[in-house]
């Protein structure tokens, strides 16, 4: 049987690793944009919010394997590639930036109508809306293919898995935790004037972003 001291040498470097991926992609995804703020009303909707959490997860696992995998580099060498999703990504955000404030002018009451089952919208068209939002954003390349990709492409050999694994558990944290502030403030959202300031908060935001990535291009 092996020791500690034996298995101490041979554990230090995967551990090493992946803390490495936790810590990066944590300093990264803690932040207030488009996915985030879809997994919060959804969660405070109380609808659907475990299959959000695994598909924001899955998306981040699977974009940040991408890039130790070398996507990385292709994404440098196709800057037309890379225009096209920054043009599609400011639309996007533009689009869904009009509808939030849409509903925080006229239909105040739509997000508490949703939060009280008046409104019924099936998994596949929330899961749709949030894969839409995960990845027409630009940014969400730039973090994780580019950023944390990049990165963990430096590990060696089996090892940047291991970063892949600990950013994967990152992102599984955060949006568990954001799932659940969401729910703790399903209260608060008890009134359509909440859901008014949500909405034009997160119309005011998706603007913001637009204009950032459009300055970008």
């Amino acid at each position: 049987m092996w020791s500690a001291p034996v298995l101490a040498p041979a554990l230090a470097p995967i551990s090493a690793s992946w803390l490495a991926g936790f810590t990066v992609c944590l300093s990264l995804i803690v932040s207030i944009g488009a996915q985030n703020l879809y997994v919060l009303r959804q969660a405070v909707h109380g609808r659907h919010v475990r299959a959000c959490v695994a598909l924001c997860v899955a998306c981040d696992a699977l974009l940040i394997g991408a890039g130790v995998a070398g996507m990385a580099q292709l994404l440098g060498q196709a800057p037309r590639l890379a225009y096209y999703l920054t043009l599609g990504g400011v639309l996007f955000l533009l689009a869904y930036g009009l509808f939030a404030w849409r509903r925080a002018l006229f239909s105040p009451g739509a997000g508490l109508d949703a939060a009280r089952g008046g409104v019924e919208r099936g998994l596949i068209g929330v899961l749709g809306t949030l894969a839409a939002l995960t990845l027409l954003n630009p940014h969400v390349y730039l973090d994780t293919v580019v950023l944390v990709g990049s990165i963990g492409a430096r590990q060696e050999g089996g090892l940047k898995w291991v970063f892949v694994a600990g950013a994967a558990t990152a992102s599984l944290v955060w949006f568990a935790l954001l799932a659940l502030a969401g729910q703790r403030l399903q209260r608060v959202f008890a009134s359509p004037r909440a859901w008014r300031v949500l909405d034009a908060s997160t119309g005011a935001m998706m603007f913001v972003l637009a204009w950032w990535v459009w300055k970008g291009v």
